[in-house]
């Protein structure tokens, strides 16, 4: 189990949940495969990817969780072609225009009368809570992927405060200034590619790949304006990734230092696999993320209501 993207939030308090109070909320939002006229559902499954297993799997104080959801797959293309089929069957057998609200009506008829046949897809979010360090970290780039993890969490436990990190030093600003020469931090290696936007709203967007960060013609594209929204870095030869102006972790890969570690422990047993993957994975997490900030001027602080 190795997250491939970081969403970083902060719990806004202590989470002190003990494990089995935490299981009993969640085994009452456990995942449920849609009914026949439901287009999606939601909730809780079995980190392990079993439905008789618990719903949060522990290891080291860290708390992995993950949320399923279900989706009836209706392409637009073929609801469509079915209304439009039944409004000429109408028209023409009664000699009269169908008008807006009836076409929605019959689309409503139609939807009620596919869902039972149509085809579903889940997609599955992982997340963790980290008590100690007062992170939840979940495998997504994706802010509304994120916001449905949260979502979830709050409605199971009656209220999950918890915020976007926030650094004393503009993120975008200090990786611009890594790129014209600003001092890269120890242990950081710059890769190959990055992003450069106007600051505009609508300004202009540069996506480099595969190019020398230290080109004129990139440094010419900053000199005008432009900042780093995206860009790609390793890290003491032991993560690999795409670092954005708001600390979201892109393409995370674990490098050889920590695969060679996962490989030395030898085991068949998928429970045993997923605990060693786990420990590691966020055993690294935790050691990165106040390197992270500090390379921002470290957290800045929570302003009081």
């Amino acid at each position: 189990m190795w997250f491939k993207n970081l969403t970083l939030l902060r719990l806004g308090e202590p989470f002190q949940m003990e494990g089995a109070e935490l299981e009993k909320r969640l085994e009452e939002k456990r995942f449920r495969h849609c009914g026949s006229l439901e287009p999606q559902s939601e909730g809780w499954f079995p980190p392990l990817g079993k439905e008789n297993l618990p719903l949060l799997h522990q290891t080291g104080g860290f708390i992995m969780l993950s949320l399923q959801r279900e989706e009836k797959i209706l392409p637009a293309a073929v609801v469509n072609e079915l209304v439009a089929e039944r409004v000429a069957e109408i028209e023409e057998q009664q000699l009269r225009q169908v008008r807006r609200k009836e076409r929605e009506s019959i689309r409503d008829e139609i939807l009620h009368e596919i869902l039972p046949r149509a085809f579903s897809q889940t997609r599955r979010t992982y997340g963790y809570i980290d008590p100690r360090a007062g992170w939840l970290v979940v495998d997504s780039a994706s802010a509304r992927k994120a916001e449905d993890f949260v979502a979830a969490l709050r409605q199971t436990l009656d209220g999950f405060p918890v915020a976007p990190i926030a650094t004393r030093e503009r993120p975008a600003a200090i990786m611009t200034q890594w790129l014209v020469g600003g001092g890269v931090p120890d242990g950081v290696n710059l890769e190959n590619e990055c992003e450069l936007k106007a600051p505009e709203e609508d300004g202009g967007i540069v996506r480099c790949r595969r190019h020398e960060l230290d080109a004129p013609e990139i440094l010419n594209h900053i000199h005008a304006g432009k900042e780093v929204q995206k860009l790609a870095i390793s890290w003491n030869d032991r993560l690999s990734l795409m670092l954005d102006e708001s600390l979201t972790v892109r393409r995370l890969r674990f490098l050889d230092a920590i695969q060679e570690a996962a490989a030395e422990v030898e085991t068949s047993d998928r429970a045993a696999r997923f605990d060693t993957d786990f420990a590691l994975m966020s055993l690294e997490i935790d050691a990165f993320l106040p390197v992270l900030l500090g390379w921002f001027g470290g957290e800045a602080p929570v302003a009081k209501p």
